[in-house]
């Protein structure tokens, strides 16, 4: 396999290593799926990534989906600017608060209040908590592959949830903690029947992403999604949307308002905070006011509502809510989509597209679940990602990963990593077999 020049990085992550576990904070970027150390970012700049080697690389990670304006937008950074002379954090309510979470109400109509929090995390601990007590039940729902956070409660193994007791997906975490909560396969009709049928009355919350971007982007079936909102109204538990990916990536704003999919509470964060850390819950006025002060559910946050992040956020939505500025992003995006799906039939792999995000699957098969994506070679993604970053273009590190368009990516970059992704797909793919 052809190791790219990246010496400074070795370097780098070697001493990474003496003093945080793995040498990264978050397990996904120590490349492991690649069997490669990972670059050491020096700057970014657009829909441009530098690394400290020197090397330039087209990015369509894009901190894992957070800038759809690209990398350090004017009017974003100048908001920044203007933020920081007046402080970093206060402790107490400002206005910008209010303007970000009218924002946010405004253009999502399931969302009348919103609470805003520090990652999305915490935003789906905050929605689950609201979930139970406004119901009074206690089984949370999921799906396989979707990921919703690193809470205790929510990192169960992927498995039917029928006819076995759930187990933790992490060491640390008793098996308590995870026995009200049942992960089902994604698409899969019949097994969320069977599962109602016997536990419906004790569900609180289904949560979902209504697009997956956890295991690739996964499209929904029609009559799955049909189903979930027949079953919310039959057992009386809530939705939850889990719109920290997609939230703010459609041309309808949201994927619940893209799909026509009714939601009780949703969670965002990435794009919302504008490159700085943030998450959000929001959903019906009844139920988001159970959180203290108003009603008995606690929830706080010591940064929460930081004013950088809102006046990044706020920027950053506010940009998106120009016309101009949203058809030019999905524009870039439905041209790369339409070229990518000619390559994809072209050369027998799967091309899946949602809003601004998209995933290669390297495999004829049909995509539509965590169990199709396990399935797919990880030594054919490696190679695929390697080849790639060798001609300077940066996809998201693990096939289980969505990529993202950006108001950056005009034509002619795209253009260049479209032939790049076909000379790549021609030396390492062709008709489902490994060259």
């Amino acid at each position: 396999m052809k190791v790219f020049n990246n010496i400074l990085s070795q370097k780098a992550f070697a001493e990474a290593n003496r003093y945080i576990p793995g040498g990264v904070n978050s397990p996904i970027r120590a490349w492991k799926q690649l069997g490669a150390s990972p670059f050491f970012v020096q700057k970014a700049n657009d829909a441009f990534l530098w690394d400290i080697d020197g090397n330039k690389y087209t990015d369509y990670c894009l901190s894992w989906g957070v800038f759809i304006l690209g990398h350090r937008n004017p009017k974003v950074i100048k908001r920044v600017k203007h933020a920081l002379k007046k402080g970093t954090s206060f402790g107490a309510p400002t206005q910008e608060e209010t303007e970000l979470a009218r924002l946010i109400c405004n253009r999502i109509p399931s969302i009348e209040k919103v609470r805003l929090v520090n990652s999305g995390t915490e935003a789906v601990m905050t929605a689950i908590r609201l979930a139970r007590a406004y119901t009074g039940k206690n089984i949370i729902v999921k799906f396989d592959g979707c990921y919703h956070g690193h809470s205790d409660a929510l990192l169960v193994n992927a498995g039917s949830g029928v006819g076995s007791l759930p187990q933790a997906s992490s060491k640390g975490i008793p098996d308590d903690t995870v026995r009200h909560t049942i992960s089902l396969p994604f698409n899969d009709v019949d097994q969320i029947t069977h599962f109602f049928e016997q536990q419906g009355q004790n569900v609180a919350a289904i949560i979902l992403e209504i697009v997956p971007g956890n295991m690739g982007v996964i499209i929904p079936q029609s009559n799955f999604l049909e189903r979930i909102q027949q079953l919310s109204e039959q057992y009386k538990c809530l939705i939850i949307a889990d719109e920290v990916i997609t939230g703010f990536r459609h041309r309808l704003v949201t994927a619940q308002q893209e799909y026509a999919f009714k939601t009780d509470l949703t969670t965002l964060g990435k794009i919302i905070g504008g490159g700085f850390p943030i998450g959000a819950v929001g959903g019906r006025k009844e139920i988001m006011d159970l959180l203290a002060p108003v009603g008995p559910v606690y929830q706080a946050g010591t940064l929460s509502g930081n004013p950088i992040a809102i006046n990044a956020g706020f920027a950053t939505l506010s940009l998106l809510a120009q016309p101009r500025i949203l058809k030019k992003i999905h524009d870039n995006a439905a041209y790369f989509s339409k070229n990518m799906s000619l390559l994809a039939d072209k050369y027998q792999f799967r091309f899946h597209s949602s809003g601004t995000m998209f995933s290669i699957f390297l495999t004829p098969e049909k995509v539509e679940n965590f169990l199709s994506v396990a399935q797919i070679s990880d030594n054919l993604f490696a190679d695929f990602h390697h080849q790639l970053r060798d001609l300077n273009v940066y996809l998201a590190p693990s096939k289980f990963e969505a990529n993202f368009i950006s108001l950056a990516h005009n034509q002619k970059i795209l253009d260049d990593t479209l032939n790049k992704i076909e000379y790549t797909i021609k030396k390492v793919y062709s008709h489902g077999k490994h060259n």
